[in-house]
């Protein structure tokens, strides 16, 4: 888990404290999801995370968004990497820092521009498959893999460019932009984590993997379709290696029942085995399943992004 934020830290009516912006912009609740949201509701504004985030070449960002209803030309997830000559805590440029990657939330679809240097060509995508649903929750996910970028929304791949960053980028900064778009919405439970942590030497080696890359709606057991890289990881060292057996454990935080996470955990272990089996073929001797609840938290569970690193799945060699 690389980033974690719902807000809940925040009180209602105030600017986030781990952000800034030029614009303005506050906490609210909604009538239709519950938890807290970041209302990006500044004329021509960015909203910058105003810390860095190392990321690694393969991740997974998660979000939800509500698209208000003026939502005219979408927001833009800018994904950058800082110029370390010229660091800036608040970047208002159209394309911020030495290189980086626009994603475009539009009414009728997805774009996405990969930049570097003015010597360099766009590298672009875009898709209309799937757009976001105007003052309703949609859930949003975005798996670059080295140079790759895939879209997931509504339980389908909506856009995927096999060459949407340029070589060698490495990105350390994110931020939102509303500029010239005329468009407001709120965003919560915005999440980063890492898509392949090296599984061969985890299972291995060290005989136990902790996997953050599996992705299951909340309160739901069922896996989602951008969790197939890394159950494909985990089936390659199966497959590989035929002496190896694997305990999966699913673990969750402590909001709500104790009973009810327990048995949620379980029946999200049950979904990744069957997925194991009915999607590359693992002998369903070689896997079992259990459930460990709220009981055996990494972290204490009294922040969002420490809930966040709770939940999870975990791989065990037997």
């Amino acid at each position: 888990m690389l980033f974690f934020e719902d807000f809940s830290q925040d009180g209602i009516g105030d600017f986030p404290a781990l952000w800034t912006s030029n614009g303005s912009g506050e906490v609210k609740t909604v009538n239709i999801a519950s938890g807290k949201w970041f209302h990006m509701n500044g004329e021509d504004a960015v909203y910058c995370f105003a810390k860095k985030i190392e990321f690694p070449d393969n991740f997974i960002i998660e979000f939800d968004i509500i698209p208000d209803g003026e939502y005219t030309d979408g927001i833009t997830l800018t994904l950058y990497a800082e110029n370390p000559e010229e660091p800036q805590e608040l970047n208002s440029d159209l394309y911020p820092g030495t290189a980086g990657l626009h994603i475009t939330i539009k009414k009728e679809g997805w774009e996405t521009k990969g930049y570097a240097s003015v010597d360099d060509a766009w590298l672009e995508g875009q898709a209309v498959r799937n757009p976001v649903l105007i003052e309703q929750v949609n859930h949003v996910i975005i798996w670059v893999q080295k140079r790759r970028v895939r879209i997931y929304h509504q339980g389908a791949k909506t856009l995927d460019v096999p060459t949407n960053i340029h070589a060698g980028v490495k990105f350390d900064r994110l931020r939102f932009s509303g500029w010239g778009a005329y468009s407001y919405p709120m965003i919560s439970n915005f999440q980063i984590t890492t898509a392949s942590p090296d599984t061969r030497s985890k299972l291995l080696t060290e005989g136990k993997l902790v996997s953050y890359g599996i992705s299951f709606d909340v309160n739901k057991a069922a896996v989602k379709p951008e969790s197939y890289g890394t159950l494909k990881s985990i089936a390659d060292v199966l497959q590989e290696n035929p002496g190896v057996n694997l305990s999966i454990i699913g673990h969750t935080d402590s909001d709500g029942d104790d009973a009810a996470n327990l048995d949620l955990s379980k029946r999200r272990a049950e979904s990744v085995k069957n997925e194991l089996i009915k999607t590359f073929g693992i002998e369903a001797a070689r896997l079992e399943t259990g459930g460990a609840g709220e009981s055996q938290p990494l972290a204490a569970n009294d922040t969002p992004a420490n809930k966040a690193k709770n939940r999870r799945v975990e791989f065990i060699k037997k």
